[in-house]
């Protein structure tokens, strides 16, 4: 009975982050293209191939794709990308950029903790401003382990929100301009309500995916790299960047 209630408890928190992504996903899609649009997206660029596997075309899934920012980035590059997101709002403001921006990528609807890919079906991993929104984080980095191909990489980008408290902004020159009360209410409630908020970030990322067989280097803040646009507003917290490493022992040990 008590697992039983665990889950529906685990659903009703899963349904209601989806809810407030499709409330977000109209004005996040607006931040991303103009992002995609301006000087960073190059920076972003420069970035993450310092961190790729061999230069050649790449198999990539693009964890909580939103907007499709990664998405459109890598298929620019000429790699076969996968992006998937649990809201449905950004899978549609996806597929608009993608058009947008004359590129292809395949975009699903699916929960990044319950991964429907085979074992080893990627070459990159890529993920950024997601797993601080997991009901279970442990859970979803032991899948984007599971769908890496040996030597493969996991690139997540992300910050420490946990102790963070969100409020909304008129002025337009905050990044939560516009966004409302009501749904930065939603935001604080649900971050409240997640256990990765209980850890602190990147530390805990860094010694969880050692265990589960990464090699692991970290960069404490990469915003100072990719945020340069002086047009976009970011979070004024640090920007982690994770760039871990599949290592062969434990890709042998999986199979």
């Amino acid at each position: 009975m008590k697992r039983r209630e665990t889950l529906e408890k685990e659903d009703a928190l899963a349904r209601r982050i989806e809810s407030y992504w499709d409330k977000r996903s109209f004005g996040f899609s607006a931040v991303r293209r103009r992002e995609l649009e301006g000087s960073d997206v190059t920076r972003w660029q420069r970035l993450i191939c310092c961190h790729l596997p061999a230069q050649r075309r790449l198999r990539i899934l693009d964890v909580g794709t939103g907007a499709g920012f990664f998405a459109v980035l890598f298929a620019r590059m000429g790699h076969m990308v996968t992006g998937i997101d649990m809201s449905a709002g950004m899978i549609h403001e996806a597929q608009k950029n993608l058009a947008a921006f004359g590129c292809s990528a395949e975009l699903r609807k699916m929960n990044a903790q319950q991964l429907d890919f085979p074992t080893a079906s990627f070459d990159v991993v890529i993920s950024r401003n997601l797993t601080w929104t997991l009901p279970d984080a442990m859970q979803a980095y032991r899948e984007w382990h599971r769908v890496l191909r040996a030597d493969g990489m996991l690139l997540n980008f992300d910050s420490d929100y946990g102790e963070t408290t969100f409020f909304a902004a008129g002025d337009q020159a905050c990044v939560h301009a516009g966004i409302g009360e009501a749904v930065i209410a939603e935001c604080n409630a649900i971050k409240g309500e997640l256990r990765i908020s209980t850890h602190r970030r990147p530390l805990w990322d860094v010694e969880l995916l050692s265990k589960l067989g990464f090699s692991v280097q970290c960069d404490a803040d990469v915003a100072p790299l990719v945020h340069g646009d002086e047009r976009l507003q970011y979070d004024d917290l640090p920007l982690f960047g994770i760039y871990a490493k599949k290592v062969r022992q434990a890709a042998q040990a999986e199979s």
